[in-house]
């Protein structure tokens, strides 16, 4: 397996996998959206907004930015990022505090606690950050948890900046009638559109350069029917190039054109492009 990945790079002179579904900040590729995206992050942070909301398509970029926002923040920030949360999420506080896991967050000696944390940090010079990937799972009980832990302060002066980061239906939740006072501490959000047809084209030149490879190694048709297939979104992208690239090499092809990438979607093993497998 390995000499055959070996055999697939060296065919189209790749030094790694230029459509690999794990994000990787190497990669990232600066369309508007994303540079505005990420204006809007550090506009959050740089103003100590109380909650910052970012929220895109599955696929779209968000964690790969917020890898890349992460790496840049200052020392004086104290991190807490939750990438794992699952559908109707409630138990928040567990997250700030690992120690805390075993008490129930309803417990107001628990809140006490996260409390002293964070004006202990805000004491040595420092600000805690929470991050929440896939937000759109946290209960709605959980974000007026959240809520009220943004509005500790010291003086003028909020001790903890909220991330939230998640599919569009995050903002839906956040407009509810029942969260109005929570969309009010919302003082920055972004949200990333998919790509439209000549930004999927860069995009694909940008990971085949990345890679080691060559940009022309997609016909600009060829990028321009992967668009189409996958309406933009980057992770489809990414496994509609794999999958066409896989194709170019069996048939020992340096560029992939339009009619590798049809090829591909007529053997119907790009499942996001028509109904599910049986």
């Amino acid at each position: 397996m390995a000499s055959r990945l070996a055999s697939y790079l060296d065919f189209f002179g790749f030094a790694q996998r230029p459509f690999a579904l794990t994000p990787d900040p190497e990669f990232l590729y600066w369309t508007d959206a994303h540079r505005g995206a990420y204006a809007m992050l550090q506009y959050g942070l740089n103003t100590h907004a109380p909650i910052t909301l970012l929220t895109g398509e599955i696929g779209s970029g968000k964690t790969l930015l917020l890898q890349y926002f992460v790496e840049d923040l200052d020392e004086d920030v104290t991190l807490s990022m939750v990438t794992n949360t699952r559908p109707g999420t409630r138990d928040i506080l567990q997250w700030l505090l690992p120690e805390l896991a075993n008490q129930s967050t309803g417990d107001e000696r628990t809140f006490r606690r996260v409390r002293e944390f964070f004006i202990n940090e805000y004491n040595e010079g420092r600000r805690v950050v929470l991050i929440i990937d896939e937000a759109q799972n946290l209960s709605l009980e959980a974000l007026e948890e959240l809520r009220m832990l943004t509005n500790i302060n010291i003086g003028k002066e909020d001790v903890l900046q909220l991330f939230l980061v998640g599919q569009p239906e995050l903002r839906d939740m956040v407009r509810r009638p029942e969260l109005i006072q929570f969309a009010q501490r919302v003082a920055a959000n972004y949200h990333i559109p998919v790509m439209d047809q000549d930004t999927v084209a860069g995009y694909v030149a940008h990971r085949l350069r990345v890679a080691g490879g060559q940009p022309s190694t997609f016909s600009r048709q060829a990028a321009d029917l992967v668009h189409s297939a996958t309406g933009g979104v980057p992770r489809l992208v990414n496994q509609l190039c794999d999958l066409s690239l896989t194709y170019a090499f069996a048939e020992q092809q340096p560029m992939v054109r339009r009619a590798t990438v049809q090829a591909v979607l007529d053997d119907g093993l790009f499942f996001s492009a028509g109904a599910p497998p049986p």
